[in-house]
């Protein structure tokens, strides 16, 4: 997750399919997506088709993957997601008199997006977003009001290029985890894990990743305690919706 949205960021278009929790494997859905600028459709309208398919709630966390070459396959090949759906960026949707935002940590830093802007970045083959909706179940819900405050905290923080859960800077999956372990008392809702840089293929740290720590002057952070996308999406603390399935 480097450098642009967690490194990245993406997606929208409108269809209207039911919008149903899935019980199956998303990982062909959501492994063909391309960029945004084939679809001639406004961010407005985007943004309207995915509320008529999907009713947004404050405290949703909105998932997304985008094609962001080497990088991208390297995460995706060491993180999976719920039922093997591959997502590469996680923010948070917060609802303000009428306004539908995403808080999310981008390369310039934590973010206020507006919704239509966020859906507009990348859709599949056939125009549909490449995202994911995860809403906490009815334990955690008390904890959204606090945990978007704690979010609102964070917004002109930098973005965390280091991945170092220790440091004053933030990637997306850390934004999540820290916001929600605030607001339940430093208990996590999303527990970290040890971090791998290697392919699994090949047990070696893959060569984009000997490259960007390298540019960073620092040792790849293997094992280190860490947090991604894919992951916050496998909790139990999550209903995962997929609404342009």
């Amino acid at each position: 997750m480097k450098k642009s949205l967690c490194i990245f960021s993406i997606l929208l278009f409108l269809l209207s399919v039911p919008v149903h929790a899935i019980h199956g494997n998303e990982n062909g859905y959501f492994s063909k997506q391309k960029g945004a600028k084939g679809i001639s459709v406004s961010e407005d309208v985007q943004k309207d088709a995915l509320q008529k398919v999907f009713k947004l709630r404050n405290g949703d966390l909105i998932f997304q993957n985008v094609n962001c070459g080497p990088m991208c396959d390297a995460i995706n090949e060491v993180t999976k997601g719920y039922h093997g759906a591959k997502f590469s960026h996680v923010g948070i949707i917060c609802i303000d008199k009428g306004k539908v935002n995403v808080i999310e940590a981008i390369s310039k830093g934590v973010s206020v997006t507006p919704l239509a802007k966020f859906l507009s970045r990348s859709v599949d083959d056939n125009g549909k977003p490449c995202i994911a909706i995860g809403r906490l179940n009815n334990k955690h819900q008390s904890l959204i009001p606090k945990a978007i405050d704690e979010a609102q905290k964070y917004i002109g923080k930098p973005y965390d290029d280091y991945f170092d859960i220790t440091n004053d800077a933030y990637y997306c999956s850390e934004l999540i985890y820290l916001i929600f372990l605030k607001a339940n008392n430093n208990i996590p809702i999303f527990p970290l894990a040890p971090m791998t840089y290697k392919s699994p293929k090949t047990g070696e740290i893959f060569p984009v990743w000997e490259d960007y720590f390298k540019g960073l002057n620092i040792p790849v952070p293997q094992g280190k305690p860490g947090i991604n996308p894919g992951g916050i999406s496998c909790s139990e603390s999550l209903t995962m919706f997929f609404p342009f399935k």
